[in-house]
């Protein structure tokens, strides 16, 4: 049995097996991500044990729809209750499924195969370099995260914001000098339920969330009446809708909850990203405010935006440049400097890394994208690995040829 084992993690076969896998999700995830958009493939496709039957029935209805407009016999499109109502049963490996057995496979037969020497050496190099970037790649989508932070001229932020997640916080302001925050991420939430923590002065009650929604303050077709009883929402109305696919847009998630203690119900509120005011309750003499907003990351450190340039070429209106001098505190140190953040330029600061990425149209503010990914320098040394030992196994082959050529 275990030599069964090990001859098939050592096969050439599974090797080749594995590759043509790899195209399979690439082929068909790339087609899938007309439908779900970028953020869900990845998800869905590549950063998966297994695919369910949901998102390969999308892939292959768009590769139907591809060869059938060749010809001229298109396809109905897909709509999005159809494909709800699929049930999202594993079917075929995921990316991470077949990246693992990838990297199995390629120590199982290195360990096989391989004959220590100096004329190998740059074979071990490669493999080395190829388990490198799989690694790396596994890494990358297991650390890293990215972020923006928005400041407007004057302003000064000590965190930066999620793109495409949301999380529930409650804030006790009932102090003057400090608020006291509690938040609930948007995941949690979508489990329904209680929710219930040591520092949660009530119990949150998820009655509904929709993950992307629509909201008006008129009656019309389609909508429905949220159901809120206390606060913002009693007079709202609400609609589910499909998830967003676009790159440049995300979800916008509402959802009703309900705030219970031992003694009763304080009531039903809405939390939506669409609000701009927050919620706000008192419990036991004290206040409370609760809003539905992009997650958040907090620093160590806080930046003060001193200017944003938008530079032009004269006599034009393209953009030469853009550029955010901030002022960067940090006060357990007692640092305290300047710094010019432009194209290509990045802040590099506490193992994140800050883009000058957008900026508000008044040219009054700055949006930075912040990027965190403690595995970043993987790939460079995987690249670096497998072209020494492409130069190592090139040069000992032809010394060995340039000797036999000088016997002969």
């Amino acid at each position: 049995m275990l030599e069964f084992i090990y001859k098939f993690f050592t096969s050439l076969r599974l090797t080749a097996v594995l590759l043509v896998l790899g195209l399979l999700i690439v082929f068909f995830g790339t087609l899938a991500q007309g439908y779900f958009g970028l953020y869900t493939t990845q998800a869905r496709y590549f950063q998966s044990f297994f695919i369910d039957l949901q998102a390969l029935y999308v892939g292959f209805h768009k590769f139907a729809d591809m060869i059938s407009q060749g010809f001229n016999y298109p396809l109905a499109p897909l709509e999005s209750k159809h494909v709800l109502s699929i049930p999202r049963i594993p079917l075929f490996p995921g990316g991470y499924l077949v990246g693992g057995f990838l990297m199995i496979n390629l120590f199982a037969a290195h360990l096989r195969y391989y004959r220590p020497g100096l004329k190998k050496l740059g074979v071990a190099m490669i493999h080395v370099g190829v388990v490198l970037l799989l690694l790396g790649q596994l890494l990358t989508d297991l650390l890293s995260s990215e972020s923006s932070m928005h400041i407007r001229h004057g302003g000064t932020k000590n965190y930066s914001e999620a793109d495409r997640s949301f999380e529930l916080a409650i804030i006790d302001t009932s102090e003057a000098d400090a608020d006291k925050v509690v938040a609930i991420s948007e995941r949690r939430l979508r489990q329904g339920g209680d929710v219930t923590h040591p520092e949660l002065p009530v119990t949150v009650r998820v009655k509904q969330l929709y993950a992307n929604s629509a909201l008006t303050e008129e009656r019309t077709n389609g909508f429905a009446p949220v159901g809120a009883n206390a606060g913002i929402g009693a007079d709202i109305f609400w609609r589910e809708l499909p998830p967003v696919t676009e790159m440049n847009r995300r979800d916008t998630p509402s959802a009703v909850v309900e705030l219970t203690t031992p003694s009763g119900s304080l009531g039903t509120y809405l939390v939506s990203g669409f609000l701009t005011r927050p919620q706000s309750f008192q419990h036991a003499g004290r206040n409370y405010v609760m809003e539905l907003r992009p997650g958040r990351f907090y620093k160590p450190f806080s930046l003060h935006l001193l200017e944003f340039r938008h530079d032009k070429y004269p006599g034009t209106d393209i953009p030469k440049n853009f550029s955010s001098r901030v002022r960067l505190l940090r006060s357990e140190t007692g640092e305290d400097r300047e710094v010019t953040i432009f194209m290509n330029s990045p802040l590099r600061y506490d193992g994140e890394t800050y883009y000058q990425a957008s900026f508000d149209p008044d040219n009054q503010g700055t949006v930075l994208q912040v990027v965190r990914n403690p595995s970043w320098l993987t790939p460079y040394f995987a690249c670096v690995l497998v072209g020494l030992g492409m130069i190592w196994q090139f040069c000992s082959h032809l010394i060995g040829f340039g000797k036999k050529q000088k016997n002969a």
